[in-house]
């Protein structure tokens, strides 16, 4: 068995979207995340990746906004993780986070809830997938 080395980190998932610029839109203005790339590739693809705003250093993980490019991946928008919550934000200020993303419009799915671990509630972006936003108890 490998052995785990220290350097290596989560850098960036993908996540499949139906269109670039409505997806950047989303997640930075909606979700407050910085726009970390948006470059024009061939065919018509971008290497488009965003980030939290308090994603220190790069040192938490990106997203790679990936437009879907075939019906297979048009299928999967929505549903990469079969339903359940795939993404998770933490905040270390939940109500004032909660708030700022209610007004900006993101939907949340349910009402703050206490649980062992923190506060959390569960909201949906535009694509349909699952996200929880959690303030973590220490």
């Amino acid at each position: 068995m490998p052995t785990c080395d220290p350097s290596i980190r989560l850098a960036m998932i993908t996540l499949v979207v139906s269109d670039y610029d409505e997806a950047i839109d989303y997640y930075t203005n909606c979700l407050g995340f910085r726009l970390i790339e948006n470059r024009e590739m061939d065919n018509g693809k971008r290497w488009v990746v965003v980030e939290p705003s308090a994603n220190p250093h790069g040192l938490g993980a990106r997203l790679l906004l990936a437009k879907a490019a075939s019906d297979r991946q048009r299928r999967a928008i929505g549903n990469q993780t079969g339903g359940r919550v795939g993404f998770f934000l933490e905040t270390d200020d939940f109500d004032a986070t909660y708030a700022d993303m209610v007004e900006a419009g993101v939907t949340f799915l349910e009402a703050p809830r206490h649980e062992a671990y923190g506060t959390v509630a569960v909201f949906e972006d535009p694509y349909g997938n699952r996200w929880d936003l959690i303030e973590r108890r220490d």
